[in-house]
């Protein structure tokens, strides 16, 4: 039956990938002809997730190289599986039981709601695996694992052992010291009452103030406040009772444990060791701080002063810990002021013994509530305008003259008042609060979307500092490689200065922290409450609430997914991984925490080599986002294009550090490379050029023998790029060899050999057309799986294997070059491409056989041309072709290797008329080279223009000047003629 016109996507790609899950085609190990393993760990998308673009290109490459081994024979698996993503969960769960009507969260209880969450987990959780199926992704899916796998009350189906793994973990590194609980500054989300991660954070900048503030003297003391210019001239000087402060927070004010200024800065030098009092609160029980000297106050920023909050800002917490201050909470888990313990009069004398220089512990300072009463229970924002209204109304805000720039749009004049001695003020002499107008960062949940408060509370670390030493060395060592090498910089840059991790989350949804609790708070930790129990002597305990956080769950993916620690050789087989194939902005969260877990856990690395790529942005740089509307949607371009498409761009683009621009007419492009070898697929089979043998035909005419080389040549091409994960060069290779050598070149000068050789000519053709075919298609079906699949088993019957398992090539350019033959041939082509070219440029009618004079020819030269006169001819669409001396008069020239060859044109364009035209082109290509030399000349705008907008600019006169020197080339050409 002969082929379809054309590859049908949309109904062949689903059919195509049930064949391989049928088959088999994608288990552990199948294929494999060799002992070498090869296995990938997917970076498990989240329960919740469905595919996005980067979800996409991120495996599209584990798939080629899965793939890739699998057709060599090695022993591969990739291993599939979804993340419990607690935060992201709990709050699809609690979205859905608020729109059905049904009871919230607290209202159904911690078990109740973990019973909804497992019903919400098998209902959806398998969204993104059915899309990483429309994307071709080869993994094995029947051993797909889960983070909560085998978790208490886990239904039916959830079976496994990932939650008795983490929990034997946590155990384990408790029991060695390398797991505590202490009291430290975490980022905390008030909505879901739970610490996150940087990585869940978002700083966005927004419309802020900062409040300009004074904090008066102890005692009404005074000192002389003076500022000097660079030169040591004193610019300004004033008695003052008070040191300035600013803050962007002006509620955070009440838990100041200290005002900090620089070591170096003369203006407080006489006032450093002294008392000042917080301008907020009961006047009777104004609370007093120290003034002390540290490295972290900026002299040259603001007033070179800055208050200390330690409980609520990660700066202050390093200025309080270096100099024993106190850090007071000021907020509950839903950010809002404190409402607990004792009367604010009670708790601020106490806040003046430590001030004072009593000792305290940290428990001590947390149970202290220095929230004034008539603040407490109040959302932090109404606190904050109650804090700023209340200062501003004693007189203790720093005043500036209405006019002050620094106001800003939001500054709001007060009315004209008479100054004293009953003489009225003018508008520019008018004073008013200083309160900036300024952009500030501002932490957001990026689920929750509110503003994060730094939180000093009670959680569960990891003493990284204990476990960070063998992950560094894994890769000083070249143990395990990162790529590109910019990720080691930043590897070594974090790991080198890391902190004590907090693997705690205050969620439901998650491995709940085993230890448990007495009535007197000792901890007692085990895998069960019986074994607590135990350990206790038979005590009524009480587990801990809080739940890991989901990084440390997936810190032990490798391993985990194995079954560990009940693994076997089935499984341990896998381990270490070969490559680990993720985005660069998890390296610190993710991969650095795999490295230091698997070492601490099983003293060996998780995988020897880490690819890492950047976002997926759009085809001009910019980030995607819903807000700019420039998302693209996977799912919609298979749907358009078809997966191999979206696989190929992705591969195309794929550069070793590269910026990763996805542009719609790119994959178009490609979904037409499909089409251009469908058509060659469907040429050979239309000529009986379907042999589908696997040996490699022996040839004789120069064009087989050139192409056999040729193929031999991008072989070697391809497996040295997939070797270094060079993916576009791979990919590059192919779509060169494949269009240009195969379908445009080899497919035309095997047509006369087909249709008009002799019975040997063309079998011999015949054969080699088949076998070239097969050969795009296997080299190919790992980037592109489904058109290639498609056509191995249209192109030839009774195939041994399917594609996906065929036997990848092996041969090499030392086998099959036939030198003579490749210098033969690629000598034709230049000369076709060189006419061609001339032709183009001189604007000579497609349909006009212009004849051609050979000069100073070799004997190989003549030779070339005589063996391919032929098909030089029809395809460079040239007339006859003499020998001369000299080229005629009005030619022009196209230098080749050992002749030159002159196309007479005087007297077949109109040569004038022909200059006229390009030299208008050239003058307007001229005008809009000016333009954008001038643009990006401009030192203004290239320190103001968005970097995208400056990289199309020079991408676009890179463009031009290209065009500009074809036009030259063809004006010099004309001259010429003559």
């Amino acid at each position: 039956m002969p082929m379809e016109k054309s590859f049908n996507a949309a109904e062949a790609e689903a059919r195509i990938y049930k064949k391989w899950e049928e088959s088999g085609a994608f288990k552990a190990g199948a294929n494999a002809s060799r002992d070498e393993t090869f296995s990938i760990m997917i970076p498990p998308p989240n329960v919740t997730g469905a595919l996005h673009v980067g979800h996409a290109f991120n495996n599209t490459l584990q798939d080629i190289l899965i793939r890739w081994h699998r057709m060599r024979g090695f022993d591969t698996l990739w291993q599939p599986g979804q993340d419990h993503a607690g935060i992201a969960t709990q709050l699809q769960v609690e979205k859905m039981l608020a729109a059905s009507g049904q009871p919230g969260r607290r209202d159904l209880g911690r078990e109740a709601f973990l019973g909804k969450v497992w019903e919400w987990k098998q209902q959806y959780g398998d969204t993104i695996i059915s899309q990483l199926k429309r994307l071709g992704s080869s993994a094995d899916w029947s051993r797909n694992a889960f983070t909560m796998s085998g978790a208490p009350n886990a239904p039916e189906g959830e079976e496994g052992n990932f939650h008795d793994a983490v929990i034997k973990v946590f155990v384990e590194m408790y029991n060695k010291g390398l797991i505590y609980r202490g009291k430290r500054l975490v980022n905390w989300d008030p909505h879901f009452e739970t610490a996150i991660s940087d990585l869940e954070v978002e700083n966005t900048e927004v419309d802020g103030h900062m409040w300009h503030f004074k904090y008066p003297l102890a005692g009404g003391e005074t000192y002389t406040y003076v500022e000097k210019d660079e030169d040591g001239n004193v610019v300004f000087t004033e008695e003052r009772d008070y040191i300035s402060i600013a803050t962007t927070r002006p509620e955070t004010m009440l838990g100041d444990g200290a005002v900090a200024v620089h070591h170096d800065d003369e203006r407080y030098s006489a006032i450093v060791g002294k008392l000042c009092e917080i301008p907020v609160g009961p006047k009777e029980h104004r609370r007093l701080i120290p003034i002390i000297t540290d490295e972290y106050p900026d002299m040259t920023f603001g007033s070179g002063a800055v208050k200390i909050t330690g409980a609520h800002d990660f700066n202050d917490h390093e200025v309080a810990k270096r100099n024993n201050i106190p850090q007071y909470r000021l907020m509950d888990t839903r950010g809002a002021m404190r409402a607990d313990g004792a009367p604010y009069n009670e708790e601020a004398a106490k806040a003046a013994e430590y001030a004072g220089g009593k000792d305290f512990t940290v428990q001590e300072i947390d149970a202290i509530n220095l929230v004034p009463d008539e603040y407490r229970g109040l959302d932090r924002f109404e606190a904050r305008k109650r804090v700023v209204d209340a200062i501003v109304a004693e007189g203790l805000a720093v005043m500036t003259e209405a006019t002050d720039p620094r106001l800003g749009k939001a500054a709001v004049k007060a009315p004209v008042e008479p100054a004293e001695g009953g003489e009225m003020r003018t508008e520019e002499e008018q004073l008013v609060p200083l309160i900036e107008a300024k952009k500030i960062m501002q932490p957001f949940g990026d689920r929750s979307k509110v503003v994060i408060e730094p939180m000093l509370t009670d959680q569960w670390f990891v003493e990284t500092s204990k476990i960070v030493e063998p992950a560094l060395d894994a890769v000083r060592t070249g143990k395990t490689k990162i790529m590109p090498e910019s990720g080691e910089k930043t590897y070594y840059h974090w790991l080198e200065n890391i902190e004590p991790w907090c693997i705690s989350r205050q969620l439901w949804w998650g491995h709940q922290i085993p230890v448990w609790y007495d009535d007197e708070g000792k901890a007692y930790c085990a895998p069960t409450e019986a074994e607590a129990v135990a350990q206790s002597g038979g005590k009524s305990l009480k587990r801990d609430p809080d739940v890991l956080d989901t990084w440390f769950s997936s810190g032990l993916w490798p391993i985990g997914t194995l079954g560990w620690p009940n693994w076997d050789e089935s499984t341990s087989r896998y381990f270490p991984t070969d490559v680990l194939v993720t985005g660069q902005d998890i390296l610190f969260f993710w991969v650095a925490r795999m490295m230091m877990m698997q070492l601490a856990v099983v003293d060996d690395i998780p995988f020897h080599t880490v690819y890492l790529h950047d976002l997926v942005r759009d085809e001009k740089g910019k980030k995607m986002s819903k807000t700019t509307g420039n998302v693209i949607d996977p799912l919609v371009i298979i749907d358009e294009y078809g997966a191999d498409a979206l696989r190929f761009t992705n591969t195309a683009m794929a550069s070793i550090g590269g910026v990763l621009k996805l542009s719609e007419d790119r994959i178009k492009g490609y979904r037409n490379f499909g089409t251009k070898l469908w058509n060659a697929s469907r040429f050979a089979e239309m000529n009986g050029a379907v042999c589908g043998q696997t040996e490699i035909p022996t040839a004789t005419a120069t064009v087989n023998k050139w192409i056999i080389g040729e193929t031999a040549r991008v072989r070697e091409t391809v497996d040295e790029a997939l070797a270094a994960y060079r993916f576009n060069d791979a990919a590059l290779a192919l779509y060169a060899f494949v269009w240009g050598k195969v379908c445009d070149w080899y497919v035309e000068f095997s047509k006369p050999l087909i249709l008009d050789g002799d019975d040997a000519t063309k079998a011999e053709t015949q054969k080699v057309m088949g076998w070239v075919i097969d050969q795009c298609l296997i080299l190919l079906h790992p980037i592109m799986p489904f058109i290639t699949e498609e056509l191995w088993g249209t192109l030839a019957e009774d195939r041994a294997k399917m594609l996906v398992h065929a036997d990848w090539p092996t041969y090499t350019m030392a086998d099959l070059v036939d030198d003579k033959a490749d210098a033969e041939m690629n000598w034709a082509i230049s000369l076709i491409e060189g006419i061609r070219s001339a032709r183009a440029q001189m604007n000579v009618p497609a349909g006009l056989y212009v004849p051609v004079v050979m000069q100073e020819a070799t004997g190989a030269a003549k030779a070339a041309l005589a063996s391919n006169e032929t098909l030089i001819k029809r395809l460079a669409r040239i007339g006859d072709i003499t020998e001369a001396a000299e080229a005629p008069k009005g030619s022009i020239t196209i230098p080749t290797n050992g002749a030159t060859f002159a196309l007479p044109l005087a007297n077949i364009i109109d040569v004038d008329a022909e200059k006229a035209r390009i030299e208008k082109v050239l003058g307007k290509l001229q005008k809009e080279l000016g333009g954008l030399r001038g643009r990006l000349n401009n030192p203004k705008f290239i320190a103001s223009a968005p970097d995208e907008v400056v990289e199309e600019a020079k991408g676009n006169l890179a463009l031009r000047e290209e065009e500009e020197a074809q036009l030259k080339a063809a004006l010099a050409r004309l001259a010429e003629i003559g």
